[in-house]
């Protein structure tokens, strides 16, 4: 197994002391920055999404797997200028006022970020005004807003009106996602799309971002 394989399994399975470990090996043996990040981080994070869509790994090992990842990128980043990583685009995530839920937002910002996508993570509770506020600041590809509680769902409605109010919807892409929600309510508020699960957010998020 190649060192790069290694670091793959690592990711895989979670263990952020051991993706730590051999990206500190890599780093000091020469290994390409990119390479580690590609063959190795990234291709770790490869193998979870098929698994966990099939359901054979559930929200607890995905987000283990992500920080394991994590790990390893705080690590090599440093050695590459942002011009070198190709970016998908960039993708503002938050969830909506009212509502406090953050692990589902979470997990989908940790599955964009291993997919190539620059996130914001504005983070729960976001009124209105931020969203539009981010918008404008970071100029982003996609907004993805999340809602747990089927009170919360009116004030997405509210952030993609004054969206549009605000003129900034002519080259934004608006998806939702929650337990509460459907893609027929994201048709009814004028969304673009809808995700039941991370890696459906991911797939969405790289159909609408081009």
């Amino acid at each position: 197994m190649s060192d790069f394989n290694k670091l793959a399994d690592t990711v895989f399975r979670g263990d952020f002391g051991g993706a730590a470990q051999i990206t500190k090996e890599l780093i000091d043996s020469g290994a390409e920055p990119l390479a580690i990040i590609n063959q190795g981080l990234i291709a770790g994070m490869d193998i979870v999404a098929p698994k966990f869509k099939a359901g054979e790994m559930f929200v607890p090992e995905v987000m283990m797997a992500a920080r394991a990842m994590a790990t390893g990128m705080e690590l090599v980043k440093p050695l590459i200028n942002d011009v070198d990583i190709p970016s998908k685009g960039t993708v503002i995530i938050g969830t909506v006022a009212g509502d406090l839920h953050d692990i589902g937002k979470n997990l989908v910002a940790m599955i964009l970020e291993s997919g190539g996508f620059k996130v914001i993570d504005i983070g729960v509770d976001v009124s209105v005004e931020k969203f539009v506020e981010a918008a404008k600041q970071y100029n982003p590809q996609v907004i993805g807003m999340s809602a747990l509680l089927t009170t919360t769902m009116v004030a997405m409605k509210d952030t993609i009106d004054a969206l549009t109010e605000a003129g900034l919807r002519k080259n934004l892409k608006i998806i939702v996602g929650g337990a509460p929600l459907s893609q027929e309510f994201a048709g009814q508020i004028g969304a673009d799309g809808y995700a039941a699960d991370a890696m459906a957010a991911k797939e969405l998020c790289e159909k609408l971002a081009v």
